[in-house]
């Protein structure tokens, strides 16, 4: 296995030769790519391998990986926080919420100024922004690992990612164990 890639070379062929000459095959060859990377992204390097095996332009591969916002172009965290900042949310206290999961997560004010989405350093969350969920009558709203949560204040929030870092200290305590 590439590291630099997070999946190997005969993952990236398997997935190419499945979708080559297909309708989408692009599309699909990079939506299947990312979802095998256990870092959920697609790296300079998958997007080369990918052009060539497909004999398309690189410049390509890149356009459709920038233009659509579910692709990432670098390493995600295990678990996805996105908040809501559309009006809504914003004037119900979605900015709070999100300087809340900044200092809770020691990011510093010029990372989140400067990047659209954060990951922390141990690759455990990647904190995001969408520009609205369609959820305004339950305003403000925030995703946590693909569920909705409505209404949320900084108190639900906290226990929200309580329960999140809770669930994934058991998963690992239960990995660490020795089955009988």
């Amino acid at each position: 296995m590439n590291t630099e890639k997070g999946i190997s070379d005969k993952m990236i062929d398997e997935i190419i030769e499945k979708h080559k000459g297909k309708p989408g095959a692009l599309l699909s060859t990079l939506e299947e790519v990312q979802e095998n990377n256990p870092f959920k992204f697609l790296p300079k390097e998958t997007l080369v391998t990918v052009a060539k095996k497909l004999n398309i332009p690189y410049s390509q591969v890149y356009s459709v990986a920038t233009f659509y916002s579910f692709f990432n172009l670098k390493p995600q965290g295990k678990h996805s926080i996105i908040v809501c900042r559309g009006t809504a949310c914003h004037t119900k206290g979605s900015k709070e919420l999100l300087d809340d999961i900044y200092r809770s997560f020691a990011i510093d004010d010029k990372d989140r100024e400067s990047e659209q989405s954060f990951t922390t350093p141990d690759n455990l969350f990647t904190v995001r922004t969408v520009a609205c969920f369609g959820q305004c009558a339950q305003s403000p709203v925030v995703e946590v690992d693909g569920k909705i949560h409505s209404n949320v204040n900084s108190r639900k929030l906290a226990k929200i990612l309580e329960d999140v870092k809770k669930e994934d200290a058991k998963k690992s305590d239960l990995k660490d164990k020795p089955s009988n």
